[in-house]
């Protein structure tokens, strides 16, 4: 019976042992991707510096999903807050004190809007650029004429601290940062513009990507809390196979399925501010696209 209990015991030991152990790794081996130093030479592209210029950037940051990051105001947000995924928060981006460092230019927000990297030459955790990469010179330099117009706020911006789920998916590549997976020395800006076109939806439709997988099946948000619900289906497969363009532009308008049911919080109310056009070629993008099942992405 001693020998029995004995070795429960270093059995046990030994598996919390490994357990130690491969904590440590996962800990080593997502620091050394977040603290990865990128050097990335940039185009600035034209910024406007009118008035229209300044509108469309806002309208831009409004409806790109900045705002649920930054903030209303810009000025930071706290993103997820989980035990398992640990703390995600968007900088403040305003040049009040605890924002944008000193020295911070136009040649950083490119870096950060195109490429996922600070201005410190780090990965940044939450900017999902590999989505914005694509953006026409036009809808990047609107982006940051409007960035350069908002007022300053005092706000210290909340430290990223990723937990032990966080940190698992970022080694396993499930949660990948953006400058890991950013083609930087082929970063090509679209040349499109805006028109109610299933060319210039699926111009937008990168958007949509990072929850709903890159072929729009939809299934488990990877980077999410595990309490966050799956994505839907946006090809004709899912639900849209059922609903006409009006009902599209009504669900993303109201957050509401023509069912009467409400949207998942998770979905950002930000992109029933897309204007009828945006909108328009939304819907028509999606409609080229192949019937897939829900979650085989």
């Amino acid at each position: 019976m001693r020998n029995i209990l004995k070795l429960v015991g270093w059995t046990a030991l030994g598996l919390v042992l490994l357990v130690l152990g491969a904590g440590a790794g996962v800990y080593a081996l997502s620091n050394a991707k977040l603290h990865r130093r990128y050097t990335i030479s940039v185009q600035v592209p034209p910024v406007p510096d009118g008035a229209e210029g300044v509108a469309r950037g806002r309208h831009l940051v409004e409806t790109r999903g900045c705002l649920d990051c930054h903030g209303a105001n810009l000025a930071g947000h706290v993103v997820i807050n989980d035990p398992a995924m640990g703390v995600t928060a968007g900088p403040n981006i305003t040049r009040g004190r605890g924002g944008l460092p000193d020295g911070f230019n136009r040649e950083d927000w490119v870096r950060a809007i195109r490429h996922g990297v600070g201005h410190d030459g780090r990965p940044l955790v939450l900017m999902p650029a590999q989505e914005y990469a694509h953006m026409s010179d036009d809808d990047v330099g609107a982006i940051i004429a409007y960035l350069e117009s908002v007022p300053k706020v005092d706000q210290a911006s909340i430290p990223v601290r990723l937990g032990p789920v966080a940190r698992a998916l970022l080694v396993a590549n499930k949660m990948p940062l953006a400058a890991e997976v950013i083609d930087h020395a082929h970063v090509e800006p679209a040349q499109i513009a805006p028109a109610p076109t299933a060319d210039y939806g699926r111009y937008l439709a990168v958007g949509c990507t990072g929850c709903h997988g890159p072929n729009f099946s939809g299934g488990k948000i990877a980077a999410g809390p595990p309490d966050w619900p799956p994505a839907r289906n946006l090809t004709p497969g899912g639900d849209l196979g059922h609903w006409t363009e009006a009902d599209f532009i009504r669900v993303l308008r109201t957050a509401r399925r023509p069912d009467g049911t409400e949207l998942s919080p998770v979905m950002p109310r930000a992109f029933g501010q897309l204007d009828d056009t945006e909108l328009r070629a939304l819907w028509a993008y999606l409609h080229t696209l192949p019937a897939v099942p829900t979650g085989q992405r």
